[in-house]
């Protein structure tokens, strides 16, 4: 495949280990097969830690060498060489370059999230396999939609801050990081931010009345930004016409999936510090498997959180908070998930899924891919709940001060069809369908030009390519090496499989 250059062989000195009972031999026979030309349309890079304060990135073309303070090439093609998070942004751009191969893919912010991501001393994997962007999985339950890679069109979700305390106007060619939503919010609200958090505030202190965050799950930012220019999402352009949105978006930490990075965004710590470091995971202490992103654990997520680890809510103190269908609650005063658990027998989702109104006949909700798509339908009923939950709440004499809705259609349609598919495009009009019915009641109640609010998401996401068919885990065994492949990429060594 032109894009993929001829492999270069890794330099000996890169193969060494820092995990007790883990064999320089067997990550060695691992990384043979990871970085050869056989996998080169799938796997984008390897990364391993190959020295107490270092790590090593690689591909077929190249590797180089990552400390906490930035990188440098080691032998052929640098693969961590680009790094702008602008690149190929815009609706034109992603779609000529809908799945950028490593030889041209950038990567922001590298090292910063490369380092986190190994930080964490129990959870973090002996090796980190990234999918290329075209990589298509169903076997391993991948979708056309996809998201979890260092490169900039699955990391880049959006970011538009809009109302009192954000004054810039417009698209920015600029870019932040997950991490910055947290101390964002708490300066908007003319809270003082804690010191020695991964993120930084966006703004000066503001003071304003309210302040809300949206997090549209796995929305393409390019996408969402052209839907405001053009008309199709109307309220998105009205959140717009009072502030601003960055061309480069908010990057999310590596791996770019959901849980990690609801994490990140509610706690301003990225995965090395928090502790949910993948969807799934392996706990070394524990000596268990991690299921945290699943339907049956997304309410205790916050379990896992690492001693010492403040969410937002536990920043913001008693000042009036609410956490809509969002697992990082803790602290929260109103929280979807807390009142699944009060209410929760077994596994805690039965009550939820009882209090779902149906799909079908909803105005907000486009019925055309309700019809014709399970996972459509059952997010269309969780944003369904969320719309009614927010309208109850800011119709109440005293709304929060300081709250935050995840919305959770725009990931799963985006996954059922890839970025820019009609699928995708109808997931984004009904969540600024429901956006909509959110602000007229602002309006109505004359709260909306006190209320600050910031607009993301956990991730971006790519539409992979269906012919672009590999499995290094298939690889690995054929070549007597045993891992334990966790969220399909996060690999361990020396565990039983």
């Amino acid at each position: 495949m032109s894009p993929y250059v001829d492999p270069v062989p890794l330099p000996d000195r890169v193969f060494s280990t820092v995990r007790t009972g883990t064999g320089a031999g067997d990550l060695r026979r691992a990384l043979d097969v990871l970085t050869g030309p056989s996998l080169a349309h799938v796997v984008e890079l390897v990364v391993w830690r190959s020295a107490p304060d270092a790590l090593t990135v690689a591909n077929s073309a190249g590797s180089c060498r990552v400390t906490a303070g930035g990188h440098e090439p080691l032998e052929g093609q640098d693969p961590l060489a680009r790094q702008d998070p602008t690149a190929f942004a815009g609706v034109a751009a992603e779609l000529a370059t809908p799945c950028p191969p490593p030889s041209v893919n950038h990567y922001p912010h590298a090292a910063a999230r490369l380092w986190s991501a190994f930080a964490e001393p129990d959870r973090a994997p002996d090796i980190a396999v990234v999918h290329t962007d075209a990589h298509y999985w169903p076997d391993q339950q991948g979708h056309l939609g996809e998201h979890g890679s260092l490169g900039v069109l699955q990391s880049r979700a959006p970011l538009l801050l809009s109302g009192p305390g954000v004054t810039a106007r417009g698209l920015l060619s600029t870019s932040a990081r997950t991490v910055d939503v947290a101390p964002t919010l708490l300066a908007l609200a003319g809270l003082p931010v804690p010191d020695g958090l991964d993120g930084r505030p966006l703004v000066d202190a503001g003071s304003a009345d309210r302040v809300l965050g949206l997090l549209w799950d796995g929305a393409n930012a390019s996408a969402l930004y052209d839907g405001a220019a053009s008309g199709l999402l109307p309220n998105v352009a009205r959140l717009l016409e009072r502030g601003c949105a960055y061309v480069g978006g908010a990057i999310a930490e590596f791996p770019s999936v959901t849980l990690v990075n609801h994490t990140c965004a509610l706690t301003g710590v990225g995965p090395g510090r928090h502790g949910i470091v993948n969807n799934a995971y392996w706990d070394r202490t524990a000596q268990q498997q991690i299921l945290a992103n699943d339907s049956t654990t997304w309410h205790v997520a916050c379990d896992l959180l690492r001693p010492g680890v403040r969410t937002l809510w536990e920043m913001a103190g008693d000042i009036g908070t609410a956490c809509v269908n969002e697992p990082i609650d803790r602290g929260a005063g109103y929280t979807t998930f807390g009142l699944v658990r009060a209410a929760a027998t077994g596994d805690g989702t039965k009550s939820l899924a009882e209090a779902l109104p149906p799909a079908t006949g909803d105005p907000l909700a486009s019925q055309e891919f309700v019809a014709a798509d399970r996972d459509y339908a059952w997010a269309s009923q969780m944003d369904a709940v969320g719309l009614t939950q927010m309208l109850t709440l800011y119709g109440e004499e005293k709304p929060p001060r300081l709250a935050w809705w995840n919305t959770t259609l725009t990931d799963s349609a985006h996954h059922a069809g890839g970025a820019h598919s009609p699928i995708a495009t109808a997931g984004l009009v009904d969540a600024d369908r429901r956006l909509g019915v959110f602000l007229d009641l602002l309006v109505e109640r004359d709260l909306l030009d006190g209320t600050a609010i910031l607009l993301t998401a956990d991730h971006g996401m790519t539409h992979a390519d269906p012919d672009c068919r590999g499995d290094w885990d298939q690889a690995l065994a054929d070549a007597g090496v045993a891992v334990r492949d966790e969220a399909y990429g996060y690999l361990y060594l020396g565990v039983d499989v």
